[in-house]
């Protein structure tokens, strides 16, 4: 099947930021595996309207990168879906506590944001990684709660280890902020508390994603020796890139 026959975006009737991350260029002149890894907002809303498209899939692991009190306070992908379920807690600094006045250049302060995760999440990340590098897992989804940062982080990684550049990454992080206008809509509806306020918190500007990645390369070197440096293997690298990447 062609990739032109794949839609990057899975409409589900509350899941408003799921969507495939395959069908990119990466290394070697080979492409990005469709169908294979999927990123997410919060699957909790899934209902069972939705069940029949999401077993479509063929989903077989989630990873939600929620910390404990979100799983507890909105609930978690429903045993029903069949689905290894694993609660992969990304760490990082509360971004609420995080000042963001008018004299913040907004890409950078996301940057940052972003490379907090990268150190204090080093364990969920590379957890995530190692689980996205298993073909056994596949298809994967990867999710948190608006499926923006912390996913978007882990999947900026993956890709990255994958070979696609550093400017298509940015431009599928920023796929994201379409898809936020729905939430953001549902969110002021039910759980206000989570926008009001945090307005700052609800784009994907380009430019942000790719100061992250800059900023690693130049902590790093590469992200792959940043993925090794948090317990990755060159092994479970290669696996990734075995299943992940379509044959020359």
């Amino acid at each position: 099947m062609s990739a032109e026959s794949y839609s990057r975006n899975l409409p589900f009737s509350k899941a408003y930021n799921f969507r495939d991350v395959g069908g990119y260029a990466g290394l070697d002149g080979r492409t990005v595996r469709w169908r294979r890894l999927f990123r997410a907002d919060s699957l909790h809303r899934l209902n069972d309207g939705d069940a029949e498209a999401f077993a479509a899939l063929g989903v077989r692991t989630v990873i939600d990168l929620r910390r404990p009190f979100e799983v507890e306070k909105f609930g978690r992908v429903a045993d029903e879906h069949g689905v290894d379920y694993r609660n992969l807690v990304l760490r990082h600094v509360d971004w609420e506590e995080v000042e963001h006045d008018e004299d913040t250049l907004h890409e950078r302060w996301l940057a940052d944001r972003y490379l907090n995760f990268a150190e204090d999440g080093r364990e969920a990340i590379a957890d995530s990684l190692r689980l996205i590098a298993d073909p056994e897992a596949a298809p994967v989804v990867v999710h948190c709660m608006a499926g923006k940062d912390r996913t978007g982080t882990v999947c900026a990684l993956t890709l990255s280890l994958l070979g696609v550049e550093d400017e298509v990454i940015a431009a599928d992080y920023a796929l994201t902020t379409e898809a936020m206008r729905p939430l953001t809509k549902y969110l002021l509806e039910h759980n206000p508390e989570a926008v009001l306020g945090n307005e700052h918190m609800f784009d994907s500007p380009p430019e942000a994603m790719l100061m992250f990645l800059n900023d690693l390369h130049e902590r790093h070197g590469t992200v792959e020796a940043y993925a090794k440096e948090i317990g990755i293997s060159a092994d479970e690298i290669a696996a990734m890139r075995g299943h992940l990447l379509t044959e020359n």
